[in-house]
């Protein structure tokens, strides 16, 4: 098994061939494979990029005589996701390394999102200390910012790269073998959020003494995203979606959205589910003047200087009410939606921050108007942080499972 080293051979070669001897001399077997379309390669590749771009159902010639960078680097990503792809379902991979900037990014990243969890992934990017949303997607890829321009070697690019290879070649040579892994166990997929903590946690510890293993994901955007994700990809037995406040930051603008097919994976897959409306009565802003103008006459709590966040108002309410419902009502898998009839996060409860009862009442009135009768509701005279809340939504979920 070899690592996959992918980027442009012909911009950055010196840089490729010093990354590559690295990654030799602390014992990891590489494979090269070209992304460059201008000059000719610095070092012969193992992956030319004719095989790169063939893959992508392109002719290098062509894509260099149409001088379209933007296109250039689209088929090249391309040709490397499924490189990757292909060499780790036959076996033949233990990680992928790309160093660059945008373009180098773009396309060795490309190769990295195709990937499953685990499989070693490290970039050296010029873009690493921005916005990398685009780059890691809902993978476990690894970031390091190169400080410099990969652009030559000197005496800053030098250790950062030797670093990275160093890096790179402690992952693949790990002797992880999953010893603690409990594979045989079906998972359960969480959504949590610092404000429904002890309800998540609490529910956890009654799944797992039932023998489930638990994934909690973070309800940021990303972590919602990639729950869905793998519950569409048929790793997930059941969904203990009680943190659905992504869901307000989709209808309000807020900055963790997970886009709008959150909580519509379950459904799909046909996989039981317990849903609740843990953080709905707020939308995450950053810090307090990046709070669009048209919002500031709302009502905010500074969670910390780089978190605002604004609560939702009656009216929001009733529509996420009615989003949840036509949602959970489109699953043919049990289902049952919790209702916390005394607060929905740490800062909705009497004597708190978001203590707005009559916006509560919107939302759990509008659940019930637009919910199908075949779904469950369970309304229950509990915050959602309660402990016999918590512990009666675990209980729902594994009758659930029973039942499917």
């Amino acid at each position: 098994m070899s690592v996959l080293l992918i980027g442009t051979l012909d911009t950055k070669g010196v840089e490729f061939a010093f990354v590559r001897d690295r990654l030799r001399a602390a014992g990891a077997p590489v494979l090269v494979a070209d992304a460059g379309v201008l000059g000719p390669p610095a070092f012969a590749p193992d992956v030319s990029r004719e095989e790169l771009f063939a893959l992508a159902g392109a002719n290098v010639e062509q894509v260099r005589a149409a001088a379209d960078r933007g296109k250039a680097v689209e088929l090249a990503a391309t040709g490397a996701a499924k490189l990757a792809a292909q060499l780790h379902k036959a076996g033949k991979l233990s990680g992928v390394m790309g160093l660059g900037g945008s373009a180098g990014t773009t396309v060795a990243t490309a190769a990295m999102r195709a990937l499953p969890v685990g499989v070693p992934k490290l970039m050296v990017s010029t873009l690493a200390s921005g916005q990398v949303g685009p780059f890691v997607g809902t993978r476990d890829v690894t970031l390091m910012y190169s400080v410099v321009d990969v652009a030559g070697l000197n005496r800053v690019s030098r250790p950062v790269l030797a670093n990275a290879a160093a890096a790179m070649a402690g992952m693949v040579r790990s002797d992880w073998k999953g010893e603690h892994e409990s594979a045989d166990k079906p998972l359960i997929a969480a959504s949590m959020f610092g404000v429904t903590t002890p309800c998540v946690e609490a529910a956890r510890k009654v799944l797992e003494a039932a023998g489930y293993e638990v994934l909690v994901f973070h309800a940021t955007g990303t972590g919602g995203r990639t729950m869905e994700g793998l519950i569409r990809d048929g790793l997930i037995s059941g969904v203990l979606d009680l943190t659905t406040t992504e869901l307000a930051y989709e209808l309000a603008g807020g900055i963790l959205s997970a886009g709008p097919d959150r909580l519509t994976a379950a459904a799909l897959a046909h996989v039981p589910q317990v849903v609740s409306l843990g953080a709905l009565d707020m939308v995450n802003f950053g810090p307090p003047d990046t709070v669009p103008d048209w919002y500031k006459h709302r009502l905010f709590y500074r969670h910390n200087p780089n978190v605002t966040l604004m609560r939702t108002t009656p009216e929001e309410m009733d529509r996420l009410g009615k989003g949840i419902a036509e949602k959970t009502s489109a699953s043919n898998a049990p289902t049952c939606v919790m209702v916390p009839l005394r607060g929905v996060s740490a800062i909705d409860a009497e004597g708190k921050p978001f203590w707005w009862p009559e916006a509560d009442a919107a939302l759990f009135q509008s659940l019930r108007n637009w919910v199908a009768p075949y779904v469950e509701v369970a309304e229950r005279d509990e915050h959602i942080n309660d402990g016999p809340f918590a512990e009666a939504c675990a209980k729902k979920l594994l009758e659930l499972l029973g039942r499917n």
